[in-house]
């Protein structure tokens, strides 16, 4: 404790002898007569037993704040630690096409070939778009995490479906095994059908874009008791151990994603909206096992 706490929590101890003494040289009247106990043991015993509880409680009050400040501190120093990788992401994110755009403005203001010209102006389309969807993928992020949702009762499984139909139309999903299971009867819940529909169709994009040809993917809606649980497993490498830990931070991208198309906010986005449902959503995965997520939704 500190100096002041422990001036405190003696102060009941130290007033009780004092009061003692003035009871031993009879400057204060002894109550023994109505009390049938010596009045200077009972003042002492008295202010030592308030001492000990405030000390305790003194104590016991600079346990949790220290435990407090500890866990506050913990979690600030981990919110820095994940800004410096955002930003560090960022800067990785955007000096690549950035490095390209200016490689072709000078290529652009060396050549003078008609033929060059089209090839350059087609590469920097191609940047620019990049760079406009990787912007306006953070600002959706970021609207996400403060705007309100249009919840309303829906059949959760139409929504999967739906989704699933669209899925389906993809090149990829062509040379995948995609499989839907649903419940035999309408699971409803509020939800925000266009969010939950773009978290249903990023995970099975996120599936369809990491499985080889010939792969399973499997989309199973169900219930368990009060909790609606969505389902995207898939049989293709799965997530290296390493990358575990990050996949959920925007912008991460993953040794297995090299090459891949992609900007790293889809399971970002993911986890939000299953989030501002009141939902959860986890990941199970092993190298060369696949992987499954995992979305719990309550029904009301």
């Amino acid at each position: 404790m500190k100096r002041w706490q422990w001036l405190i929590a003696l102060s009941p101890a130290v007033l009780g002898l004092i009061l003692a003494a003035f009871v031993i040289g009879g400057r204060v009247a002894n109550p023994a007569f109505y009390l049938r106990i010596e009045a200077d043991p009972l003042v002492a015993l008295t202010g030592l037993v308030l001492s000990t509880g405030l000390a305790i409680v003194l104590a016991v009050l600079g346990r949790v704040q220290r435990i407090r400040h500890k866990t506050l501190k913990e979690s600030m120093i981990q919110a820095t630690e994940a800004r410096h990788r955002f930003l560090r992401r960022l800067d990785h994110e955007l000096k690549n096409p950035l490095t390209a755009v200016r490689a072709d403005l000078a290529n652009l203001a060396v050549t003078g070939g008609p033929e060059e010209h089209v090839k350059a102006l087609t590469r920097l389309q191609a940047q620019v778009s990049h760079l406009s969807r990787l912007v306006a993928s953070l600002r959706k992020l970021a609207d996400l995490e403060t705007r309100a949702l249009e919840r309303l009762p829906a059949s959760v499984g139409e929504v999967v479906e739906t989704t699933f139909r669209v899925a389906q139309e993809q090149p990829a999903a062509q040379e995948r095994r995609l499989t839907l299971s649903l419940p035999h009867r309408p699971l409803i819940a509020p939800v925000d059908r266009d969010l939950l529909s773009l978290v249903i169709y990023n995970l099975l994009d996120n599936a369809l874009k990491f499985t080889r040809p010939g792969d399973a993917v499997e989309l199973r809606v169900l219930e368990n008791g009060h909790v609606i649980v969505i389902e995207v497993a898939d049989s293709g490498p799965g997530i290296a151990e390493a990358d575990m830990p990050y996949v959920w931070e925007e912008l991460y991208r993953g040794h297995g994603a090299r090459g891949v198309p992609g900007s790293g906010i889809g399971l970002p986005l993911v986890r939000t909206i299953v989030e501002r449902h009141g939902g959860h959503v986890r990941l199970r995965s092993q190298p060369g096992q696949g992987s499954l997520f995992t979305i719990q939704l309550p029904k009301d």
